[in-house]
């Protein structure tokens, strides 16, 4: 099966029909949108982590995460720029596998659109989760517990300094369901004229 090219629709890569077909069996339940994030972290070692699914990026398969710039994973990624999401959906018994590179968008970037797409990701989250960027750095020892409770956060106001967008562009999607004991294995390949192919392939269990 391929795909369409980098700039086409999402929509023509196979797995990710799959994908929002398990999103949707599974969108009664809260947790359909957490899944782990694993990167490399210091001497080599594995990381990995609970994050949010927010959605993909515009007219591609690139998947978005928030996470605040002050976490270890920001200085994993731009170590070893490459991660695995696992991504267990209980109630169709589905999971997947998706692994590519990782990028990062922080305010410091120097491209108009990186920072649109930033932006955007900070108004699509709620003002409850915009306020954990103005709190401590994550993982420091906590020296008051009430230190975020008189931060105050304009609703209209941009991103803050501590978010940041990751964007994971996915290379290999290894997909299992459980109810049906079946297995497939989605690569992607470039082609001569920087488009994407992707090729499906039915693997044992």
């Amino acid at each position: 099966m391929a795909g369409g090219g980098a700039a086409a629709s999402a929509l023509s890569s196979p797995w990710r029909a799959l994908l929002q077909r398990a999103l949707k069996a599974n969108a009664h339940l809260r947790h359909s949108t957490y899944f782990q994030l694993a990167t490399v972290g210091g001497g080599g070692r594995p990381a990995n982590r609970t994050v949010v699914f927010r959605g993909f990026q515009e007219h591609c398969d690139k998947i978005q995460i928030n996470t605040d710039a002050r976490s270890n994973k920001i200085g994993d990624i731009k170590s070893c720029p490459f991660g695995e999401i696992c991504w267990y959906f209980t109630d169709s018994w589905e999971q997947f596998r998706i692994t590519g590179s990782i990028g990062v968008i922080d305010g410091s970037s120097s491209d108009p659109a990186k920072l649109q797409h930033r932006e955007k990701a900070w108004f699509a989250s709620s003002v409850k989760s915009r306020l954990q960027y103005l709190g401590p750095q994550p993982g420091v020892p906590v020296v008051e517990d009430d230190s975020v409770k008189d931060v105050h956060l304009d609703p209209s106001g941009g991103p803050v300094d501590a978010f940041c967008l990751l964007i994971l562009d996915p290379e290999k999607v290894d997909y299992l369901n459980l109810k049906n004991n079946q297995r497939m294995m989605f690569t992607r390949s470039q082609k001569e004229d920087g488009s994407y192919d992707w090729m499906a392939e039915k693997v044992s269990p």
